[in-house]
């Protein structure tokens, strides 16, 4: 907890930019009959019935410092698609970058090793050596910030009913490209020594012993 909370109380610097990495499952549904309009006195009314379109998995990768996020679509949610997303941050998104401090959870799939089962061995290392792997604490997945962004996001675009996946993508789009244009940031206030006073009981208790 305190190497994460450490890290966020750092000085922005471009060449190390801190990025916090995290995914949502989402299962989007479609209107089986169209929505009754508002009118005077009626708010809208939509059918309880819905159809479900299937499921995507989306990555947020988050720079809070400097009001940067993207959001990536897959089909699936394995090793292969983490892997690719890391390839892309490293070499689309920060190529100029010395090093990229990564913040994520303990996912099976979020580990180093799913670099190598999907690149060879020396495509695998290029792309680690700049990556520094920060990990949130197991049941300490709030202290990832990609969490903020994902709330923010599912509370404008993905618990609305769509008619197809495309539509679902366009909202993300329209929806990342707007919060990147405004440089919407991230103030994070909890600190290490915030953590150490109200989470005092989550340390060890030391008793001093007298010789």
């Amino acid at each position: 907890m305190e190497d994460v909370l450490d890290l966020y109380e750092e000085e922005y610097d471009p060449s190390y930019p801190t990025i916090c990495l995290d995914e949502k499952l989402v299962a989007p549904h479609a209107d089986v009959r169209p929505p009754l309009p508002a009118t005077p006195g009626q708010a809208e009314r939509v059918d309880y019935e819905y159809e479900r379109l299937g499921t995507a998995n989306l990555f947020f990768l988050v720079e809070p410092a400097a009001g940067w996020r993207h959001v990536e679509m897959t089909d699936r949610r394995t090793k292969l698609d983490y892997a690719e997303c890391i390839r892309w941050l490293v070499d689309c998104a920060y190529p100029k970058a010395t090093c990229i401090r990564l913040v994520q959870d303990n996912l099976n799939t979020h580990t180093p090793a799913a670099l190598y089962e999907a690149f060879p061995p020396a495509e695998a290392r290029r792309i680690l050596r700049r990556i520094e792997f920060h990990y949130t604490p197991k049941h300490g997945s709030w202290l990832n910030m990609a969490e903020i962004e994902i709330s923010i996001f599912q509370r404008a675009c993905l618990s609305r009913r769509m008619d197809c996946m495309g539509t679902l993508r366009r909202r993300i789009n329209t929806l990342e490209m707007k919060r990147n244009t405004e440089r919407r940031t991230i103030s994070w206030q909890f600190t290490t020594s915030h953590a150490r006073d109200t989470l005092r009981h989550l340390y060890p208790h030391f008793k001093s012993r007298l010789n």
